[in-house]
């Protein structure tokens, strides 16, 4: 099914990076420590750990547009939202072809109405990620990943979305690689451990691509990232 949204795949891919423990820099390094001294909660310099780059001048430069929140739901809201949306994606096949050639191994669906216990984390999201009076795409996107499946470097289409995107990870962690588009020695992984929640804005939207790592290159500073099915419940904004 063609969905609403779309996206421009950059068919190249980018060079491979540097070894996950060398020439890159790290958010939360010692970051318990720091977080005392600044005043900060050891949960977020934990969450901060969840990022790394190709320099801190970049990790400095993108600050807030890009996040990750461990924990986010619970194993309940997790089940909840999965409750929900397995019956109608059970009816679907995995598509190993997208029309447009972004995502490899997946089934996609759009989804307005939810159950409340559903619509409370959903409304926890929204108030999380976006501006209070942000006009917000109204259905909610899912992406259901199959265990080989990936997808491949792209910027969404600025026509559909605006400029921001969070999303649910469910069911498996995985490792997400954005790069600059116009400069490929710039980049930033981020871990998305199951039940987190991601946020990009802003330049991270729009001036880098961002994919999923295949389950054979899941790896995030130097350790192994098991990929198996992973389900993303996305919610966006609408474009100003």
């Amino acid at each position: 099914m063609k969905l609403l949204l779309s996206v421009w795949t950059r068919l190249h891919r980018p060079p491979p990076l540097p070894g996950a423990r060398l020439g890159s820099a790290r958010l939360g390094s010692g970051a318990a420590d720091e977080a005392l001294i600044r005043g900060s909660s050891p949960r977020a310099a934990a969450d901060e750990a969840l990022i790394r780059g190709s320099s801190p001048e970049l990790l400095r430069a993108l600050g807030s547009q890009v996040e990750v929140k461990t924990a986010f739901i619970t194993e309940e809201e997790e089940a909840a939202l999965l409750g929900e949306l397995e019956p109608g994606l059970r009816k679907k096949r995995y598509e190993f072809s997208h029309w447009d050639d972004a995502i490899h191994g997946y089934r996609e669906t759009e989804r307005v109405r939810w159950g409340e216990a559903c619509e409370e984390v959903l409304s926890r999201v929204r108030s999380v990620a976006f501006p209070e009076g942000c006009s917000l795409l109204g259905p909610v996107h899912v992406l259901d990943l199959d265990k080989t499946g990936y997808i491949k470097p792209h910027i969404d289409s600025v026509k559909f979305c605006g400029s921001t995107i969070a999303g649910l990870s469910l069911l498996s962690g995985s490792v997400m690689r954005l790069v600059r588009e116009d400069a490929k020695n710039h980049w930033l992984d981020l871990l998305l451990p199951r039940r987190s929640l991601y946020i990009l804005r802003d330049q991270a939207r729009f001036s880098f691509t961002h994919e999923i790592l295949k389950d054979e290159e899941s790896v995030f500073d130097g350790e192994r990232v098991p990929r198996q099915r992973r389900i993303s419940v996305i919610c966006r904004n609408l474009p100003d």
